[in-house]
């Protein structure tokens, strides 16, 4: 590892502080950030961090033009024209806290504190800042509890159900691996640091899949893509299993030991043969044999599997099926065999501690907020109802599905919003007050990443520009102001640095926030990844202990962890223990032709970045891609604008003809700003509300729509 000293500088005024990616990626890259008198003018990647090895991204290898953005929010401003005009006059920090801390007493004591909501997300993945950073403040005042399902709730769900809370594959490990299918994953645009592994054991010899009904980035550089009909890969992952069951293609062996369910999974799968799921999925059925086939005899194998996986119907039984099939030819033997879902599950870290879900008032209502749009408007029919949210970590009016919806809730003249960030976003110039955050370069952070098993530090690089203050500060603030004592809300960064991580536990040996401050980053205390495999001889975090076909874990359920540590209120719903196939909830009988899918970005992170002028040059306009089978049925030509719609919206979009994506579907990437679109709508505009089976996962590729020039 280098020395920060050993790093040339051109002038003694130029120092290197270490930092980390702070976007919703599983990359979660080291970076090193260049500060010349006081001011960021460089980001790069730390070529010595053994995943990302140097490289960043179009999503953040420009960060310090985000720092000094000259539209950035410097001071809390309070609304001076009609919601959504973005007009604001500056205020001071105190008159804004008094201003807020009043509403929510006037608005508590006429309606009790479920009037006020919480609405965030991983606008930043901090274990500071990020995900969980207001839940010890909305659970003691009683908030309504915000459910935070976009991604990856339901893959968490069906994942633990059939094989435990287990981090799985290194992925390190993958250039071990001989057949590698990467489902619902476009890696060279989401997972980039990943790529190397992938490419390494491609030139070793292995066999690289793509399933997706896009032929991407990632699926161009494959050996073989398969493209499926969105929502059909349970029909897929089942087919798969049959063959290798009736076929005698199991490892019996490992079946036997550390399996359960076996039979139950025999059973169900006998109908299921590759003709049925040619049916479903479009993939012709000898294509379903040879991949099966490759798939069990190609040793060690590995799926990676996307978030993208869980967004329709039956998302979490498609996940559920996938989980099966590692044990099932016994993958999960050899080092680069098994299933990559979240490497997350092996960093111990101490969500309790920055939760507090023992400050929550029992019996307090879960809403989710993929339901927003219509918890706001009134079509819920909340008891009390919303009459005030607290907007951090997230754009909801552009991440949320039914934006109309959403708009028309946010235009309430009854509604007190209060929105901290870094910029006036969508939901922003709808707030009534709007506070000054902090970026990654300003403030302390400490860095868990879902996709390796690396910790990262953040060190603040610059001072924080204007009256900008850390998530952490603004909870502390508010918690002042509302009288609350509990020690939770007056701890330091430093102190909540200290509570993080379980720094007793084995996976921690050797790691200490002392050594990280020299370090930068270190690799969590694991066998290498030529060494790991961890269920090599079974040893599943499940009850049984194995993996589970038939799960013990009949009820569905969110993983506490997406609901402020809140566990009632479940969705509770009995759960068929056997993996089976759910169909596509939309269909073209809805008289909506085209399936849509709005995977994300190239240059976005969901809607971060996309405000800023380099990224939107790259991302380029919104657009749809169709196949031209389907454009020229439409009278479709490409590089004109098209109107996307069904029965909950419509977006205009620039259409691109190409026969990369299947035929029948439509896709546009999400993350463009209303603001910058067309006609003020974007392409969630028209996906649904409706859950999938499991975790209350979304279903933003169960949406039909058709398409037509204007």
């Amino acid at each position: 590892m280098t020395a920060l000293d050993d790093i040339p500088v051109t002038d003694v005024t130029t120092t290197t502080v270490r930092a980390a990616c702070p976007h919703d990626c599983p990359d979660t890259c080291a970076m090193l950030v260049t500060v010349a008198d006081g001011k960021a003018t460089e980001v790069r990647g730390d070529p010595d961090h053994p995943f990302t090895k140097g490289g960043l991204c179009v999503k953040v290898n420009n960060y310090q033009e985000k720092v000094y953005n000259p539209d950035r929010v410097l001071y809390p401003m309070r609304r001076t024209g009609p919601k959504g005009s973005g007009q604001f006059e500056r205020i001071s920090w105190d008159t804004a806290l008094d201003t807020i801390a009043d509403r929510w007493r006037t608005e508590i004591a006429a309606h009790g504190p479920e009037t006020l909501m919480p609405v965030s997300y991983l606008g930043t993945q901090g274990i500071l800042n990020g995900l969980n950073v207001g839940d010890p403040f909305m659970n003691k005042i009683g908030a309504t509890i915000s459910e935070r399902t976009y991604c990856d709730s339901g893959a968490c769900t069906a994942y633990t159900m059939t094989i435990g809370a287990t981090a799985g594959v290194d992925p390190e490990s993958l250039v071990h691996s001989r057949y590698i299918i990467i489902w619902a994953c476009n890696m060279l645009s989401t997972n980039l640091h990943l790529w190397p592994f992938v490419a390494e054991a491609q030139k070793r010899g292995a066999k690289v899949v793509v399933i997706d009904p896009m032929r991407h980035r990632t699926a161009k550089r494959a050996d073989w893509h398969i493209p499926i009909r969105p929502g059909t890969d349970g029909a897929l992952a089942l087919a798969m299993i049959h063959v290798i069951i009736n076929e005698g293609l199991t490892d019996e062996d490992y079946v036997r030991d550390h399996t359960v369910g076996y039979e139950e999974l025999v059973e169900r799968v006998q109908e299921r043969t590759p003709e049925w799921a040619s049916e479903q999925t479009g993939i012709p059925a000898d294509d379903i044999r040879t991949l099966a086939r490759e798939y069990a005899t190609s040793s060690p194998s590995m799926i990676r599997i996307g978030v993208a996986i869980e967004r329709h119907a039956g998302g979490g039984q498609t996940v559920r099926s996938i989980a099966c099939l590692p044990a099932l030819v016994g993958a999960w033997k050899e080092v680069g065999g098994g299933l990559l879902q979240l490497p997350l599950w092996a960093h111990p870290v101490n969500w309790g501690a920055h939760m507090h879900p023992e400050l929550q008032t029992p019996g307090t209502r879960v809403v989710n907020q993929y339901l927003l749009g219509r918890a706001l408007n009134g079509e819920m029919e909340l008891d009390p109802p919303i009459n005030a949210l607290m907007v951090y970590n997230s754009n909801p009016l552009v991440v949320c599905p039914e934006q109309d919806k959403m708009a028309e809730g946010l235009a309430r003249e009854d509604l007190f919003t209060v929105v901290s960030d870094h910029v006036l976003t969508d939901t922003a110039r709808y707030a009534d007050i709007v506070l000054p955050a902090t970026t990654q370069l300003e403030h302390k952070d400490i860095m868990f990443s879902w996709g390796h098993f690396y910790i990262t530090l953040n060190t603040p690089a610059v001072e924080p520009l204007g009256e900008a203050i850390p998530n952490t500060e603004l909870f502390r603030r508010l918690a002042a102001r509302m009288g609350f004592t509990e020690p939770c809300f007056t701890r330091t960064d430093d102190e909540m640095m200290a509570e993080a991580y379980d720094w007793d536990a084995p996976a921690m040996e050797g790691i200490t926030l002392e050594s990280l401050r020299e370090t930068g980053w270190a690799r969590l205390n694991l066998p290498g990844p030529d060494e790991y495999a961890p269920h090599a001889e079974g040893n599943f975090p499940t009850p049984s202990g194995k993996t589970e076909f038939k799960s013990s874990i009949a009820n569905n359920f969110v993983v506490p962890l997406f609901r402020q540590g809140c566990d009632e209120f479940q969705p509770g719903d009995a759960v068929d223990p056997v993996p089976h196939y759910i169909p596509p909830r939309e269909t073209a009988d809805s008289g909506y032709r085209l399936n849509l899918i709005s995977p994300k970005s190239h240059a976005y992170v969901n809607s971060s970045a996309g405000d800023q002028d380099k990224q939107k040059r790259v991302q380029g306009e919104q657009t749809v891609i169709l196949h031209p089978q389907d454009a020229e049925e439409r009278g479709i030509v490409a590089g004109r604008y098209v109107r996307v719609y069904n029965d909950r919206g419509q977006y205009v979009a620039l259409a691109e003809i190409s026969d990369d994506i299947a035929p029948g579907v439509a896709m546009s990437p999400m993350g463009a700003w209303r603001k910058n679109a067309k006609d003020q709508s974007t392409v969630n505009a028209v996906n649904p509300f409706r859950f999938a089976d499991l975790g209350n996962a979304p279903t933003f590729s169960d949406t039909r729509v058709e398409v037509e020039a204007i």
